[in-house]
């Protein structure tokens, strides 16, 4: 079974099965389209040649986790206001890379938890940075002396392939069921100009926190009284069955919707995660989960 084939018919089956969260899709009125997907400059590598932006943006999806560290954060400041967990991270690896050129496989397999915690402005004593000095060292010892670009190579063309090679290849990528990250590297190549695949649209939604809290806040996941409450509470959920429901319910609601709207799933993960970015949405507690896939 190939990689997305996995993650629809795995998440289809928890939704079935799931006694935490159900699913309504009738709730949803619609889905307003957000502009088209883009990478903003300001706080992602855009402007290096195609292989040094393809380096950064494998690094960057290499530590694209966290999320449930990131009110631990000391959040970068744009216009005064504090950005989030994920645009501190990206716009402190993007500096990095500005000052002294892509990561290397040397820098990669001999980078620091001291190191990468100067680099992206926090403490070096956050737990998140020494899992983060773990996810580069990995990486580099998975890409030996090749560069981002030889990996799209051997890819030839396939966004499904590249995923299943990352997944493979590394423990911190292998998110069986969902497998965020090994997904979001392609779309990520492609918005940043350095890659074209001709399967793009068989990825999934890229199954995170953020998209799951919209879809709740919007009534299309339901949770039972007992998870709503911790979770409502702010207290962090750990991993384990009402997480996983959480996750795939969102999945499988998307590919509801998109069967529904002939929406891919990929470009509904936009416009969900773009609507997250509201006050109403941000206002209201979502599910913080620590972990390294998201």
């Amino acid at each position: 079974m190939r990689l997305t084939d996995e993650v629809r018919s795995s998440c289809a089956q928890i939704a079935a099965d799931a006694k935490h969260v159900s699913i309504d899709l009738e709730a949803l009125e619609g889905i307003e389209p957000a502009p088209p997907q883009a990478l903003d400059g300001a706080f992602h590598y855009l402007d290096g040649d195609p292989g040094d932006v393809a380096d950064y943006m494998l690094a960057l999806d290499a530590i694209n986790f966290g999320s449930g560290w990131f009110p631990t954060l000391r959040k970068r400041l744009h216009e005064g206001k504090p950005v989030s967990g994920y645009f501190t991270i990206a716009w402190g690896l993007a500096d990095h890379v500005r000052a002294q050129g892509p990561p290397t496989g040397a820098w990669l397999r001999g980078v620091s938890t001291r190191e990468i915690a100067a680099i992206l402005g926090q403490a070096p004593d956050n737990e998140l940075m020494s899992l983060y000095a773990q996810a580069l060292r990995e990486l580099g010892r998975f890409l030996g002396s090749r560069r981002a670009l030889d990996l799209l190579a051997a890819a030839r063309g396939s966004a499904e392939r590249l995923a299943e090679t990352l997944a493979s290849g590394m423990a911190m990528f292998d998110d069986r069921g969902f497998y965020k990250r090994a997904q979001i590297l392609a779309n990520d190549l492609v918005l940043a100009g350095v890659a074209h695949f001709y399967d793009l649209d068989r990825l999934t939604i890229f199954a995170d926190n953020l998209v799951p809290h919209v879809l709740r806040c919007d009534g299309v996941l339901l949770y039972d009284e007992q998870t709503a409450a911790h979770i409502d509470a702010g207290l962090r959920l750990p991993m384990g069955r009402a997480e996983r429901e959480i996750r795939a319910c969102a999945v499988h609601a998307c590919e509801l919707i998109a069967q529904r709207t002939g929406v891919q799933a990929r470009t509904l993960d936009t416009w969900l995660w773009t609507r997250g970015q509201a006050p109403t949405y941000k206002a209201r507690p979502r599910h913080r989960c620590r972990n390294v896939f998201y």
